[in-house]
């Protein structure tokens, strides 16, 4: 760094700086909505480069849950591009010790495109390992095949059904893909679609989208292993479906773990084509 320039802790005051450069740069990675920012910052450990007043580049997490944390955003102005690795060294160096204190001890990286991901080689360079791979899932129209378990209950999700929530992350996935109850919260308040499904008064499962201009993307569709053969995970994907039909998208998109055979199925039933594109996940141990 230059003697004009410093590294610090961003916070919701610095939310313009972080739009700006978003705006202005293509050399972005980003895990977010615009309408997400204000609560990532508000929660999860965010640091970035100034030269004066002035961002130059910023590094943030997102869904940290000890003991796993994600690289939810970074993102280099536009005039300093070719300074882009540089830059993510100074803020890995800032942020990872951030990150350990909140008990964080893997740090992960996704990405969309295994052989054309910008900073895969370069974080591949910095001690992060391969760990999952991911196939991604398009489908062009709102057939639906069966609309499931018509005795369920969806409804919107309400701040009372967190624990139920938090129960259904432990059971369903591992560690490093779980949301807390900040992130669940978070979701609530920034995704237009966010339900759940109640069976006997009890919720077994849950489902949430987000959209994009003319893209739907559905995020993840969760049911209780108790209550897994009964058409639950069928009726929440046929209420999503419907949900993206009123939304007028022209495409929806979502993506899964490679070796997730089951979801596999479920997807290509309701008419969703795997693309030939892979994603990826890395994870650093810090």
């Amino acid at each position: 760094m230059s003697a004009s320039e410093h590294v610090r802790p961003l916070t919701i005051d610095d939310i313009a700086f972080v739009k700006r450069l978003l705006s202005a740069s293509e050399y972005i990675y980003q895990r977010f909505t615009f309408d997400e920012l204000p609560m990532l910052l508000k929660h999860y450990p965010a640091v970035g480069m100034f030269r004066g007043n002035s961002l130059q580049s910023f590094l943030l997490a997102q869904t940290v849950n000890a003991p796993s944390a994600w690289i939810g955003g970074f993102g280099v102005n536009w005039s300093e591009s070719r300074s882009y690795i540089p830059m993510l060294d100074t803020l890995l160096e800032h942020l990872i010790p951030l990150l350990v204190k909140r008990g964080v001890r893997h740090l992960y990286y996704s990405g969309n495109d295994l052989q054309n991901d910008w900073l895969r080689e370069v974080l591949l360079l910095r001690d992060f390992k391969p760990h999952r791979l991911l196939y991604a899932y398009d489908k062009f129209d709102f057939r639906i095949p069966s609309t499931g378990n018509q005795n369920v209950r969806i409804r919107p999700v309400e701040r009372r059904d967190m624990p139920a929530l938090l129960a259904i992350e432990e059971a369903c996935f591992e560690d490093f893909w779980r949301y807390d109850a900040v992130s669940f919260e978070d979701i609530a308040a920034t995704h237009p679609y966010f339900v759940v499904a109640e069976q006997a008064g009890k919720v077994v499962g849950y489902q949430f989208n987000a959209l994009d201009s003319e893209f739907g993307y559905l995020v993840r569709i969760a049911v209780h292993p108790s209550a897994s053969g009964q058409g639950i995970g069928v009726r929440l994907m046929s209420e999503a479906i419907e949900f993206f039909k009123q939304a007028k998208v022209l495409r929806i998109m979502l993506n899964t773990q490679d070796d997730n055979a089951h979801a596999h199925r479920l997807y290509e039933w309701f008419g969703f084509v795997r693309i030939e594109q892979i994603g990826f996940v890395l994870r650093k141990q810090i």
